[in-house]
C-alpha cells in the first residue's frame, strides 16, 4: 500500500512510519524538516509547510497515495486543506484526533457546569459543547506568537467535523488517549521520576487525584493500533478511541514507574487544603477520563504489542537518559512538601 503521511517525524510519527515501512508498504513522509528522525532508509521525502499544502498537489499525485495520514491536523482550517487537496487522489485519510474532544475532558477542567459523564466513555459519549478549549488556558501575550496561532484555533471537534462530512474522502478518526514512551516531547513521566531519582521517599498527590483514572497508552502500542486503521478497509467513515484496556489511577501509576525505577518509597494522598500551592491543580477528580477501546479491539482484534510493565520500562529508561533540557525548580519545592509531611505526621 502506498501511504503518505503528514508529519512522521516526531514522537508517535516515527513508531508508526517504521511499523508500515517493517510490514512492506509504501512510505512518503510531508514534513518541514524541522525535526530529524531515525526512519528506515525506504522512506520517501517530501519537504514543505502544510500551510501550502496545496502547492504540492502535483508532487502528491506522482506518489499516487492510497491512504493518507495526517498526524497533527489541529484546526478545522488544516483538515480542510488537507480534504481539498487529496479528494479525488486518495482512497482515505486517517486523522488523528484526541480524547479531548469528550465533554468529560470540559468537566475534568471546570470549564463546563454539571455532574460527572458515565465512563467508560464511548466512541458516542457527548462531546465537548464548547469549541476552542484552549483559548483561555494559553493566552499569547503569556506564550508568544507561534504558540498562540497553534492553540487559538485548536479544536478536533471541528477537525473531526471536517473530514467525517467529506464524501469524496473517506475518514477514519482515531481519538488518542495520554500518551508516553521514548521520544515524548512533553516529558509527561518526568517529574515523579525526578523526585524518585533526587531521593524523595513519599510523593504527594491530593486525595481526589490519587484515585482518579486516565486512560494511557504507550508509543509503540499506539502506533500499532494506527498502522491497523490505516491498512484495513473496513475503517472506512469509523471512529475509534484508542488506548490501554485498564486506566491506571493516578496513585497506581506512580507505583508502577516506581516499580520500573526500583524506587521503595509510597504515594501520600492529602487533603486539597493542604497540598503546597505548586502541586494544586484546580481540577475536578470526580470526573474520570476513562474510555472504552472495545471497538477497535473487537473489529480489528488489537492487542497491545508491548505488555505494561516493559512499556514504563523503556519509558523509564529514556526519560532517565533523556532528561528536559530546561528544568523549573519551582515545581520541585522539596521543602514546601516536606512541610506538608510533616503536618500529617509523616516521618521523613
Amino acid at each position: 500500500m502506498r501511504i503518505l503521511v503528514i508529519g512522521g517525524t516526531k514522537f508517535i510519527g516515527p513508531f508508526v512510519v517504521r511499523q508500515l515501512i517493517e510490514r512492506g508498504h509504501e512510505v512518503t513522509v510531508f514534513h518541514r524538516g524541522q525535526t530529524k528522525a531515525d526512519l528506515p532508509n525506504t522512506v520517501r521525502y517530501i519537504q514543505g509547510d502544510r500551510k501550502q499544502l496545496h502547492n504540492f498537489r502535483a508532487e502528491f499525485e506522482y506518489y499516487r497515495p492510497q491512504v493518507v495520514l495526517d498526524m497533527a491536523p489541529y484546526t478545522e482550517q488544516e483538515a480542510q486543506a488537507v480534504a481539498q487537496t487529496f479528494k479525488g487522489l486518495a482512497q482515505r485519510v486517517v486523522a488523528i484526533s484526541s480524547q479531548d474532544v469528550y465533554r468529560a475532558y470540559e468537566r475534568v477542567r471546570r470549564t463546563h457546569p454539571g455532574p460527572p459523564d458515565a465512563v467508560p466513555l464511548t466512541e458516542e459519549s457527548p462531546l465537548r459543547e464548547n469549541l476552542y478549549p484552549y483559548r483561555q488556558r494559553f493566552p499569547s501575550q503569556q506564550l508568544g506568537k507561534d504558540f498562540d496561532e497553534l492553540w487559538h484555533d485548536y479544536d478536533k471537534i471541528l477537525v473531526e467535523r471536517v473530514f467525517i462530512s467529506e464524501p469524496e474522502l473517506p475518514a477514519t478518526v482515531l481519538r488518542l488517549p495520554w500518551v508516553y514512551g521514548p521520544g515524548d516531547y512533553l516529558h509527561r513521566m518526568f517529574p515523579h521520576l525526578k523526585r524518585m531519582g533526587d531521593g524523595r521517599n513519599f510523593i504527594l498527590l491530593e486525595e481526589g487525584q490519587a484515585g482518579w483514572r486516565w486512560t494511557r497508552g504507550y508509543v509503540e502500542n499506539v502506533a500499532a493500533a494506527i498502522v491497523l486503521a490505516i491498512t484495513s478497509e473496513r475503517a472506512r467513515n469509523r471512529i475509534y478511541n484508542v488506548g490501554e484496556e485498564k486506566a491506571l489511577t493516578e496513585a497506581e501509576w506512580v507505583d508502577h514507574i516506581g516499580r520500573a525505577a526500583k524506587w521503595n518509597g509510597k504515594v501520600v494522598a492529602v487533603k486539597k487544603e493542604k497540598l503546597p500551592a505548586h502541586l494544586s491543580m484546580n481540577l475536578d477528580w470526580n470526573q474520570h477520563l476513562v474510555v472504552d477501546t472495545s471497538r477497535i479491539r473487537r473489529e480489528f482484534g488489537y492487542v497491545e504489542p508491548v505488555p505494561l510493565a516493559e512499556a514504563i520500562a523503556h519509558t523509564v529508561r529514556w526519560e532517565q537518559e533523556n532528561p528536559p533540557e530546561q528544568i523549573d525548580p519551582k515545581q520541585f519545592d522539596y521543602k514546601a512538601e516536606d512541610a506538608v509531611l510533616k503536618a500529617v505526621d509523616i516521618k521523613l
